[in-house]
């Protein structure tokens, strides 16, 4: 489907998308094969994609932010998985942290972190993983002790995206470590200069190399309990469901635009490489995978764009969102190995873009809860 027959474009996206295609294609594009070999990106880029209006563009103006909506993060997301970018997760940043900020923080709360997140000054993250606790957030271990005007945080956390930069971050921590989800509660952290804050080491994934993921260690470290989100402890899991549903639409969004960016990928090459004295795409089996491929990639786009458009009149529900995060990222899998496979030895090498594309998909069925997590949320709307 062409972008401008999408359901939800308007000239205003239009706009937006081409800004976002030429940010990513001259910031980050050029740098990605120094940024894998690091593991990050550079912190400046941060800075640049504020400068270009890409930070907190579905934030009220009022906070500093571009007072669009969803469809601007999506928009902002599908050219970034588009252009095979990873460098940095605006999703986390601008579609997630702030988002929290927004529907849970005090007008003081606002006012301080949302305008420094749309310039880059502060990088957002949010840590809700631990060793020992990852989709099942209510085991968490990370403990946040009430004392005097502050809480003492000890624990750990890890996969944290965004954590080699990030100073403003969203923590998930027990406030009251008998009471199960009920003892759950979200706190902000200023990183810079806290003591008792501790980075880990970069860890060394299979994919998304240039996307930073750290640990984070805190050791009787202190944060005002004015930087506690909500008015009560104990909101903290109820806030993570409220907000999970769009988390999970984002993942997605990004899922079905590298659908896309993998058979275009192949596409072109089918049409130039020979075997047995003729073209890939004259051979029959060629033709019907990559037909196979395109027909799921258009339903799911068409999925995912109906799924939008619930968030736009609230009602995107959670079982909904649950299918869309599930079936999508299956799916890209499924079409991002077809793809490979045409690609033959050349597709094992990485300075292939349909190999890395391998390595990068595969977390889609794992974070922002694990896929049978995401069955199971459904199965259990299907049995009320």
């Amino acid at each position: 489907m062409n972008q401008a027959q999408r359901p939800w474009m308007d000239s205003d996206l239009d706009m937006l998308r081409d800004t976002a295609r030429k940010f990513f294609e001259r910031e980050c594009v050029p740098n990605e094969a120094r940024w894998r070999a690091q593991h990050h990106a550079d912190r400046e880029v941060w800075f640049k994609a504020g400068q270009a209006g890409l930070l907190c563009a579905s934030i009220p103006e009022e906070y500093g932010g571009g007072g669009g909506s969803f469809l601007h993060e999506a928009v902002i997301c599908e050219e970034q998985a588009n252009a095979m970018v990873g460098a940095f997760s605006n999703n986390v940043h601008s579609g997630i942290v702030a988002h929290y900020i927004l529907a849970y923080g005090s007008e003081a709360q606002k006012q301080r972190w949302l305008p420094r997140m749309a310039t880059g000054e502060l990088v957002a993250a949010i840590a809700m993983s631990e060793p020992g606790a990852g989709t099942d957030l209510q085991r968490i271990k990370t403990s946040a002790v009430r004392d005097g005007d502050d809480y003492v945080v000890n624990g750990s956390k890890t996969f944290i995206t965004n954590g080699h930069h990030a100073n403003l971050m969203c923590v998930a921590v027990k406030t009251n470590a008998t009471a199960g989800a009920k003892g759950v509660s979200l706190v902000m952290i200023e990183t810079d200069g806290l003591q008792g804050f501790r980075r880990g080491r970069l860890l060394d994934k299979m994919g998304q190399k240039t996307l930073d993921a750290v640990e984070l260690f805190f050791d009787a470290m202190r944060v005002p309990v004015a930087n506690l989100l909500g008015d009560d402890e104990g909101t903290g899991f109820a806030q993570l469901m409220q907000q999970l549903p769009q988390e999970r639409l984002l993942i997605a969004v990004g899922a079905v635009a590298t659908m896309h960016r993998a058979i275009a990928e192949t596409l072109a090459y089918v049409r130039q490489r020979e075997a047995f004295g003729k073209p890939l795409m004259a051979l029959q089996n060629t033709r019907f995978k990559l037909a196979e491929c395109q027909t799921q990639a258009t339903v799911a786009r068409s999925f995912v764009d109906d799924c939008i458009g619930r968030v736009l009149r609230g009602e995107l529900d959670i079982p909904t969102a649950a299918m869309a995060k599930w079936w999508t990222t299956d799916t890209n899998c499924r079409i991002v190995d077809e793809c490979l496979q045409f690609f033959g030895g050349y597709g094992y090498m990485m300075e292939y873009p349909i190999a890395r594309l391998y390595a990068d998909v595969r977390v889609g069925k794992i974070y922002g809860g694990a896929n049978e997590v995401m069955k199971e949320i459904v199965a259990r709307a299907m049995d009320r």
